[in-house]
Order: structure tokens, then C-alpha cells, then sequence
């Protein structure tokens, strides 16, 4: 029997357990197959932009110093994502190949939403496990990352994005009128670059070289090749072209995230390559309450800059006084971002709003490379 207080504690945290929804969800299109594969990326994204105008916001914050050991099963969910991944993963892989029911057009469908998956719920839960402090909470999301061929993001994100966003140094800042998919395309050599670069400076600073042995970049190589090689036993190379499509599935939705989450917004340069520090209008804020279950708060995403180390279930939510809103929820907004027109009439008064708001004594905005601040002298 569970305790009455751990109940009550579980019952409070199993909103965000939806995300195991995914499990007899896949079984189930399977059955359908043809177009019911669709119904992986309309769940995701149909379902809970419809729950977000339903249930509206949530504007409640729970107590920030609430002890670790009070949190046990809002960590748990995400503790035991890997196996539920690998398990998604590796069942589509072989049921895709193996099975002979499936012709090439529903594989894509199949693997599409698969992706989906992988990305909005995996690397999300990767996301927060990266960012504790306990060696096993950061292999799990090293494993995560990995899954989705793009562990060096843990460098990438620790090192360099939570340091430099909002300024020209973070590949993961979109820049003011900027595209989403001119982003995308600079976002993806740039992260890799810039996260080798922040790992051979921090050996550097150990007086170790970068071909050390505690370079992580060991590890995240390691990891994807174990993966491509149970995916080559398991489905040969229609597998590994099948595994690389829910990969890269998964890092767009990544990347759309990561697009709406500072479009336009930067941090005012002091000089001397300064910048001032990170506060929560730094980052977009969004209150839906169903789009924050599925995506464990990540929608508070200004409090979580504003205190990286900060376990989900206590990030605060910020009203408009303090931090930009985005009208919906992400399901929504990255779809909008996929049409970059209709991305600008929505976004850029929102951005314009927010810098007379915020910075009203800057009146030549072109200083900062149309939404990005001057790049400070000798930094590339």
C-alpha cells in the first residue's frame, strides 16, 4: 500500500505522466496503419493545443525550496523515459523492416511520428536530466540525446547556450525577422562547432588537451554508435535510414522549440564584451496549462534560464509584467513558425512591444544585428 501523503503527492504529479500515453498509442496506429499513422503527430500536436484552450492557464507556482525527496515521482516519469524510448524506438525499427505489412510510404508516416515522439518528449526529458547535478539523472540523458543522434546538444546547451543566449555567441538565439528555416540551417553546423569549441576551451583550462579522455564528446559518439549498430542488427540499413529519419524528426522539433523560445530577444551589451546578466524577459513565457504537462514546464521557460538548475516541477511562471507571453501554447506556435509570414505578423510586434518595454533608451536597433547584440571585440 502506498502512503495516503504519497498519493496525494502522485496524484498531484501524474498529469505529467501523460507522456506514457505514447506507449499503447503506437500499437494502436499500427493496427489502423495507412493514414492512422498521422495520428502520432495530430496527438501531439492537434490534441494538446485543443487541452490548452480548454484547461487555459496555470498561473500557480509551487514553493521553489520544496525538498528534493518531495519530488519523487514528478522525477520518476522522467527517470524511466530512456527504456520507454528505447523500447519505442527499437519496436517501430523492427516492426517497420521486419513485419513485411508496411509499404514505404507508411514506414516514413510511421517513423515520422515515431520522431515525433523522440523529440518532443525524449529530448525534452533529456533536456531536464542534463541539468542535475546526479551522474545517473545525466547519463539517462545523455542516452536520450543519443537516441536522436545529437548528444553533443548537452555541451552545446550547458556551455554555450545558457552563457551566451541572447546574444551573437548562441546559435540557439533567433535572431529578430529571422526565418525558421534560415535558422534551422545555421543552427545545426553552428551548435556542433560552438559545442566542440566550449569543451576544448574547458580542457584547455584543466591544461588538458582536447583528444583527453574526459572529453564527453567520447561519450556521445560512443552511445550513438551503440545505438546504430542495434539498429543495423535489427532492421540492416533500411534501419539505419529509417532510425536517422526519426533522428532528425526529433532535432527539428528540438530546433522549433528552441526557435520560439528567444525569437527576437536579446541582452543589452554593456561593452568590453559584456553583456548584462540573464533575467527572465530574456526568455518567451507561456502559461498553457496541457502543453506544459506534455512538455514538463518547459513553457516556463523564462524562470528556467533565469534558474537553469531548477527541477520542473518548481519552475515559476511569470506574468507580463516580468517576462514576454506567447499567445498559445508551443504545439501551436511552432507550428505558426513553420510559415514565416504569418510567424512575423504574430512575432514581431510582440518583439517591438517588448523592446520599448525593456530597453527604451536603445533607438538604433541595428547596432544589434537585427535582433542580436554587437559582437563583442575579438569573439567570432
Amino acid at each position: 500500500m502506498i502512503p495516503a501523503r504519497e498519493v496525494s503527492k502522485l496524484k498531484n504529479a501524474l498529469p505529467f505522466w501523460l507522456s506514457l500515453t505514447f506507449v499503447p498509442l503506437i500499437p494502436l496506429v499500427v493496427a489502423i496503419g495507412g493514414i492512422g499513422f498521422l495520428i502520432l503527430p495530430i496527438y501531439t500536436w492537434g490534441l494538446y493545443s485543443l487541452l490548452d484552450r480548454i484547461e487555459g492557464l496555470n498561473l500557480e507556482n509551487t514553493d521553489p525550496e520544496t525538498p528534493d525527496e518531495q519530488l519523487f515521482w514528478y522525477k520518476l516519469i522522467t527517470q524511466i523515459w530512456l527504456p520507454v524510448q528505447i523500447v519505442i524506438v527499437f519496436g517501430s525499427i523492427w516492426y517497420a523492416t521486419q513485419s513485411g505489412s508496411l509499404v514505404w510510404w507508411e514506414k516514413v508516416l510511421f517513423m515520422f511520428g515515431v520522431g515525433v515522439s523522440s523529440g518532443t518528449v525524449g529530448m525534452v526529458y533529456g533536456h531536464e536530466l542534463m541539468h542535475q547535478k546526479n551522474r545517473l539523472e545525466r547519463a539517462l540523458g545523455d542516452g536520450l540525446l543519443a537516441i536522436t543522434l545529437y548528444g553533443h546538444f548537452r555541451s552545446e546547451h550547458l556551455l554555450v547556450h545558457h552563457r551566451y543566449v541572447g546574444t551573437p555567441r548562441d546559435p540557439a538565439t533567433a535572431r529578430y525577422n529571422q526565418g525558421f528555416h534560415r535558422f534551422f540551417a545555421q543552427v545545426l553546423p553552428r551548435s556542433l562547432a560552438s559545442s566542440w569549441r566550449a569543451e576544448r576551451a574547458m580542457l584547455a583550462r584543466k591544461g588538458l588537451g582536447v583528444f583527453h579522455r574526459s572529453n564527453p564528446f567520447y561519450c556521445y559518439v560512443a552511445l550513438e554508435l551503440v545505438f546504430l549498430a542495434i539498429t543495423f542488427a535489427i532492421g540492416g540499413w533500411e534501419g539505419v535510414l529509417l532510425f536517422g529519419f526519426q533522428a532528425g524528426v526529433a532535432i527539428w522539433q528540438l530546433e522549433l522549440v528552441n526557435y520560439v523560445e528567444h525569437y527576437g530577444l536579446t541582452r543589452k551589451y554593456l561593452g568590453d564584451g559584456k553583456y548584462e546578466h540573464v533575467m527572465p524577459h530574456h526568455s518567451w513565457n507561456s502559461a498553457h496549462k496541457a502543453s506544459n504537462w506534455l512538455l514538463i514546464n518547459l513553457q516556463r521557460h523564462s524562470d528556467h534560464h533565469f534558474k537553469p538548475n531548477r527541477r520542473y516541477p518548481l519552475l515559476q511562471n511569470y506574468g507580463a509584467d516580468q517576462a514576454p507571453q506567447l499567445s498559445h501554447g508551443y504545439p501551436v506556435m511552432t507550428a505558426i513558425a513553420m510559415v514565416p509570414p504569418v510567424w512575423r505578423r504574430l512575432m514581431n510586434p510582440r518583439v517591438r512591444k517588448w523592446r520599448a518595454a525593456y530597453y527604451p533608451e536603445i533607438v538604433d536597433w541595428a547596432a544589434y544585428k537585427t535582433g542580436s547584440n554587437p559582437m563583442p571585440a575579438g569573439a567570432s
